[in-house]
């Protein structure tokens, strides 16, 4: 919303936002058309955004961001005004899936079900005061404890008396999820809560032209993973069995799929991926990744690469959180549905089709994120071959 708001103000560049400062190619390289995105496809500009969400605190947004201390003190004030009119609804919250945070500021309800009724009466009350035509919700809550897939999962029939029955394997964050859907509602997850990645979402997204992605937003240094692994097997470089030492939880998924030790067993078969989170105080919102990354080239001699990652998760976060809600508004105007892995490009684990594995490659994503858009719009896909130059 700050950030937004200070671009709008010209007091900033959209620094990291695709939609605003990212070309697309058209056509051949000779053509030398190459357009801004949002120059190519129909994207609701940002003077026409409105704001809104929920919280389990009552703070205005001003407030929030004060306390947050993730905004220098002039950039705030440049954005007071909107900051502080916007009050927070309402949140549905369950302290038994995020242990670590309570509230006072939260629905009340018998049963999730109803829970869920009011967040879509929350969002049509929205929709009616600000007088937006259309909206999108994103999840930018705290990450949810484990939930594995269960049988209310399976289908919308089996979800719904799941909510109205109480069952624990219903986070909240699915309660916000059903709600936006069934209200017709695009719907992006950015942590890596199971939410709507579950066979009963997906089948209602689709029954309701709703299009959803997700999860997890890919900042920080699962980010430079997606650009060093692809690296390693682009060149054939073997991995060590002792590399990708960090200080954060493991999440072997990404390189796994990057790098598939099933099919270049000889280099990545062995392959240990060890991550440690720790959260420091000192640093805030900014976090530090450490990796050492051992691998093997020509006749298996040795060599290192160390990186040394100090970010800052909400600046890295927050023009994902823009993109997707431009790109998700345009989806459904385009008439698509369901899970949107063109979009894939934004995240740490990327829903998919079932009988498919999740794409990882940042590149691959890029390529396929700017294929869809040009498909959108009529133009030609690029492959890359470029044979043509040369015939």
């Amino acid at each position: 919303m700050a950030g937004v708001e200070l671009v709008r103000k010209g007091c900033a560049l959209p620094i990291g936002s695709v939609t605003q400062l990212a070309t697309i190619r058209l056509g051949k390289r000779t053509e030398r058309r190459t357009p801004l995105i949002r120059e190519l496809v129909p994207l609701a500009p940002l003077d026409s955004l409105v704001f809104g969400g929920w919280d389990i605190f009552p703070d205005t947004a001003y407030e929030a961001a004060a306390k947050a201390d993730v905004l220098k003190p002039h950039h705030l004030e440049e954005v007071k005004g909107l900051l502080s009119s916007i009050r927070p609804m309402k949140a549905a919250f369950d302290r038994a899936y995020v242990k670590k945070l309570d509230g006072t500021h939260v629905k009340k309800a018998k049963t999730k079900f109803d829970l869920a009724e009011e967040i879509k009466d929350d969002i049509q009350q929205f929709k009616k005061g600000t007088g937006a035509e259309r909206l999108v919700m994103v999840w930018c809550g705290s990450t949810e404890g484990f939930l594995d897939s269960h049988l209310v999962h399976a289908d919308p029939a089996k979800f719904e008396h799941a909510m109205k029955t109480n069952h624990p394997a219903i986070s909240p964050s699915m309660l916000y999820a059903w709600a936006a859907i069934t209200s017709g509602v695009p719907f992006a997850n950015g942590a890596p809560n199971l939410t709507a990645d579950i066979p009963a979402l997906q089948e209602l997204a689709r029954q309701h032209n709703v299009p959803i992605c997700g999860k997890d937003f890919k900042t920080g240094q699962t980010l430079l993973k997606t650009v060093l692994a692809p690296c390693f097997k682009a060149r054939m470089l073997g991995d060590d069995p002792d590399s990708f030492k960090t200080k954060e939880e493991s999440k072997l998924g990404v390189l796994e799929h990057i790098l598939q030790p099933q099919l270049y067993p000889e280099l990545y078969g062995k392959m240990c991926h060890k991550v440690r989170i720790n959260y420091y105080p000192p640093r805030g919102d900014n976090k530090e990744g450490w990796d050492n990354i051992d691998i093997f080239g020509w006749l298996d001699y040795p060599m290192q690469i160390k990186v040394d990652f100090l970010c800052r998760d909400s600046i890295l976060a927050a023009p994902i959180v823009l993109d997707l809600v431009l790109f998700l508004d345009l989806a459904q105007r385009a008439g698509l549905r369901g899970i949107q892995e063109w979009l894939s490009f934004y995240f740490k684990s990327p829903m998919c089709a079932p009988q498919l594995y999740p794409e990882h490659d940042l590149f691959i994503q890029s390529m396929k994120l700017k294929n869809t858009l040009r498909w959108m719009m009529g133009e030609e896909l690029i492959t890359h071959l470029g044979s043509e130059y040369y015939d």
